[in-house]
């Protein structure tokens, strides 16, 4: 029984990790620049297609990795100058403008997939034993990258004079405009650094979950639910938002039919926005 409680705690984790490196791309862009971007989840897509892009090509897995955040970070900047800036007077117009980007974007990669699904190899293959216990390589990966880009995101936030500038536009727009800050250009690169963590959490999960066009469409919502949970406006509360939407997620299937499982994630969460609206985390509501 404990070994069992092990390994389940360890697959909740890995996908609680999972769920945070692609909460907090979401949970950047929603929180600074106050709209949700409906094409998240296509950003995740375009990060596993990049991995499998160059592996099909016959290049090294791990630069596919590497290649996948700089990418998608820079897909996201051009989409922000070009197109979604247009969207910011209006928030509803907003989610309708990048759900059609979204819906674009997976077509196109559709076509190009022919509408299979494509298999990635995992990069660090394997298991390591602890206790008689083993654990995925892989997956053990992933929840270490996650640590560090929490880590190294709170950091850039909190420590440095971008992240000053980033908090002190997210407080009062106006002001910061004020005060000589760019704030157009700060939607940019934070629109940018939201798709290039995307990519990242795309390019890390195509070993895990099969590529397919449709790929990020589970995750988006998910990712969305995760951010009504924590709270907008903040950095901690997307992240605790994920944490609990993953743990729900991987943990009540063993509890309960899978095929009630998701269903019930989605009641447990409303309650709890039913219950404290303004998430975990209250914020900054723009």
């Amino acid at each position: 029984m404990p070994d069992f409680l092990i390994r389940l705690a360890f697959d909740i984790v890995a996908f609680t990790s999972v769920m945070v490196l692609i909460v907090l791309g979401l949970g950047v862009i929603a929180s600074m620049m106050g709209i949700f971007n409906f094409a998240h989840g296509e950003l995740v897509m375009l990060g596993a297609f990049t991995v499998f892009l160059a592996h099909d090509a016959g290049i090294d897995i791990w630069l596919g990795i590497l290649a996948a955040p700089l990418v998608v970070g820079l897909f996201g900047y051009v989409l922000e100058r070009s197109i979604i800036r247009r969207f910011y007077a209006s928030p509803i117009i907003a989610m309708l403008g990048t759900y059609a980007i979204g819906l674009i974007i997976r077509e196109i990669v559709r076509g190009v997939l022919g509408g299979h699904y494509k298999s990635v190899p995992e990069p660090w293959p394997g298991f390591f034993t602890v206790g008689g216990l083993e654990f995925s390589n892989w997956r053990s990966f992933i929840i270490a990258i996650t640590l560090a880009v929490i880590v190294a995101c709170w950091l850039l936030l909190s420590r440095s004079s971008l992240g000053l500038q980033v908090r002190g536009s997210l407080e009062n727009p106006m002001l910061a405009r004020a005060c000589g800050i760019s704030t157009r250009r700060l939607y940019s690169l934070t629109f940018a650094f939201g798709s290039a963590l995307a990519g990242l959490a795309g390019a890390l999960i195509v070993p895990l979950y099969q590529l397919s066009a449709d790929m990020g469409l589970r995750f988006l919502v998910q990712g969305f639910l995760s951010v009504m949970l924590g709270g907008v406006g903040t950095f901690e509360g997307p992240v605790l938002g994920a944490a609990a939407v993953g743990a729900m997620a991987s943990g009540l299937p063993w509890l309960v039919p899978p095929v009630l499982a998701d269903p019930l994630v989605f009641v447990i969460a409303l309650i709890i926005v039913k219950l404290r609206p303004q998430g975990f985390i209250a914020g900054v509501r723009r």
